[in-house]
Parts: structure tokens; sequence; C-alpha cells
């Protein structure tokens, strides 16, 4: 007896939910299209068009530049023209009463949200990776692209005053721990490839003190140390006293590589994803910075949280659409552009203070989040009863 091949089935989607999905696919484009149209007019489109009258920008390269810039903006249009749709497709199922039939049937107010549930997880997952893949590269080759056509290309590395302070901790009798200072690293000049004009205060022994000046140096990859040339060394006693100099041509030491990672210029947030935002935290943390470490880690945070304001918004759109009222086109639009507002308000307010060390990274981040999420739940839960 033959056996019969295995089929897997899939899951029908219902009549229900092709009605309510085509209902949120068109006000979805349709505010893709004017979410992105607007940020890109008023983030890039009006200082184009000022280079290009004043700076005598090529219309073709400005055209370039914008192409490149779209997808940011796309990126941030997303959640937006998910509430859009959410709002406006069952504020109007809600306005001519399907709502009420569909509940006379039988089907709760949980199951009619499904449709938007699962769009805003689609959207959620499309817009991490533009916003983590896309976005970084293409804002990164705008730069490229606008200083290249002004000649205005800055070095991809900081080329003056690089100063590297090196630290250890040490912990006292009474427990406590304190950063001392064990090196501090000056270079005048950096060309990309050699430090001049270098002063280095060597603290890391006990006993004796040394001070190490050299006109040039260069990172030995191969050796791991740094090459010193045409320098001398000052030896110094604990009193304050010179107890040796030492002139050299060429002298290796081996000292942290770090300042050569830190003279590298990082480019800026928004042409970083977030391994590179990572990779950049780690040189940051060399300084000793604080403020800097916690700007990155919100910002790294930020990059994490941004894409689930999709679903945020796809909860809190069906959440208000779906309750009982008579809204038109228009009065769905003021909501939404009032709940954006609030929203990043609150976003910009809750990373500042992550950034000021009220609250942590991951908190300054996704509190919106979770507001957010806990609002429109509190919604749905109400538009149930």
């Amino acid at each position: 007896m033959e056996k019969e091949p295995l089929s897997i089935s899939l899951p029908k989607i219902s009549v229900m939910d092709r009605y309510i999905t085509i209902e949120l696919l068109l006000p979805f484009l349709f505010g893709i299209g004017l979410f992105t149209s607007l940020g890109l007019s008023i983030g890039t489109l009006f200082e184009l068009i000022r280079k290009v009258t004043e700076s005598g920008l090529l219309l073709t390269v400005a055209l370039k530049i914008l192409l490149l810039r779209m997808p940011e903006f796309i990126a941030l249009a997303f959640p937006m023209s998910v509430l859009l749709a959410t709002l406006m497709a069952y504020s109007r199922l809600s306005s001519d009463s399907e709502i009420i039939a569909l509940k006379s049937i039988g089907v709760n107010v949980y199951r009619l949200v499904v449709p938007a549930i699962i769009l805003s997880l689609i959207v959620t997952g499309i817009t991490f990776f533009i916003n983590d893949v896309v976005t970084p590269s293409a804002n990164r080759q705008a730069t490229l692209t606008l200083q290249k056509a002004l000649n205005r290309v800055r070095p991809t590395f900081k080329d003056r005053n690089i100063l590297y302070p090196e630290y250890k901790t040490v912990e006292y009798e009474d427990g406590s721990t304190h950063s001392v200072l064990v090196r501090l690293f000056y270079a005048e000049e950096f060309n990309g490839e050699e430090m001049k004009d270098l002063t280095i205060l060597d603290l890391s022994r006990e006993g004796v003190n040394q001070i190490l000046t050299s006109q040039t140096a260069t990172w030995n990859i191969g050796e791991n140390v740094w090459d010193f040339f045409n320098g001398t060394i000052y030896l110094i006693s604990p009193d304050g006293a010179y107890r040796n100099i030492v002139r050299f041509e060429h002298q290796q030491l081996a000292v942290s590589r770090a300042p050569l990672d830190l003279a590298q210029r990082p480019p800026s947030y928004d042409e970083m994803s977030i391994a590179q935002a990572r990779e950049h935290l780690k040189i940051v943390k060399l300084e000793a910075n604080e403020k800097e470490i916690r700007k990155i880690l919100v910002r790294i945070q930020g990059k994490i949280s941004l894409p689930f304001v999709c679903l945020v918004f796809g909860l809190i759109g069906a959440a208000l659409g779906v309750r009982p009222q008579n809204t038109n086109k228009a009065t769905s639009f003021g909501i939404c552009v009032g709940l954006i507002f609030s929203y990043y308000l609150l976003s910009f307010v809750s990373e500042s203070m992550g950034i000021w060390g009220i609250l942590t990274p991951f908190m300054a981040a996704w509190l919106p989040n979770l507001l957010g999420l806990g609002t429109g739940t509190w919604l749905l839960i109400q538009s149930a009863k």
C-alpha cells in the first residue's frame, strides 16, 4: 500500500482578514509617501536647494544625495504610516458600523486587531533592516558625495591634538577603589599614518617616572608596539630630580595602540550600524568620558528600540480606531499628528535624561515604547468591554 505524500497545510487567510488588510494597506502606502516627502523636504531638500543656488552644487549631484538620504526618512516614516493606517482603517470601519456588525456575529475586538498587529510586526522587521543595514552606508555615501562636490572632504581621522589618558584602578586599605593616571599620551599632529611632536608621561613604574618626547611615531602592526623616532627619554626620581637622560634615533615601546584608535575619526551616529556603534564605544571607553559613553549607549539602545515604535503605534491606532465613534479622515489625521508629536517629545526628553545619567541607557531608549504599549493595551481592553 502506497503512502500518501506528506503535505503541509498553511493557515488560510479569512475573508475578514483580507478585507481589513486591504483597508490598512492603502492608507499605509499613502502615509509612507506623505511622511517621507515631508521628512526629505524639511531635513534635506531645502538645504540642497540652498547649496545648488549659493554654492553651485550640480543638480544631478543634488538628486543623487536626495536619493541616498531617502532610506533614513523611509525608516522614520514607517511607524507614523502604521499609526495613520490603523487609525484611518479602523475608524472608517467603526464609523460605518462594520465593527458593530462583526461584533454581533461573535468576533471580539482582540481578533479584529490581529491584522494590524501582524502588519506592525512585518513593518518592524523591515524598519530594523533599513535602519541598521541600508541607512548608515547610504548616509555615509551622501556625506562623501556632498563633500567631494563642494571640495570640502574632511580627513577620516583626527588630525591635531590627540590626547589619551590611561588609568588603572587602585584599591586602598579601606576597600575603596579609585582610578589613577598611569600614562598620558599626547601628539600634536596626526597625518593618518604617523604621529608628530609627541610627549608621553609614564607613571606606571614605582620609584621612577619617565617623560618621552619624540619627533614622530608610528604603530608597528607586526610587533604590536610603537616605533618612536628622534627623541629623548627623561628619567625622574620621586623627589623630582633627573636621574638620567637618554637620546635616541629609534626606540620601541609596548604602549597601547589606543591613541591610534582614538585618532581615527568615527562617522556620525547616523552613519553607524549597531555593530559599528558598539565598536566605537570600546574606543570611547578608553577616554573615560562618562557622558560620551552614556550618550553612545543611549544611541545604541535607540537604534534597537526605534523599529518597535511600529508595533506601539499599530496597537494604539487600532485600539483608538475600534472605539465607537463617528470620525472622518481629517480627524484621524489630526489625532495621528498629535500622537506622533507627543511620542517623539517624550522620546527626546527620555533620551536626554539618559545622557544626563538620570535614567539608565536601556530605560531612556525604551521608556516611550513601554508607556506606549501600556497605553495601547489599556485602550484595547477598554474598547473590548
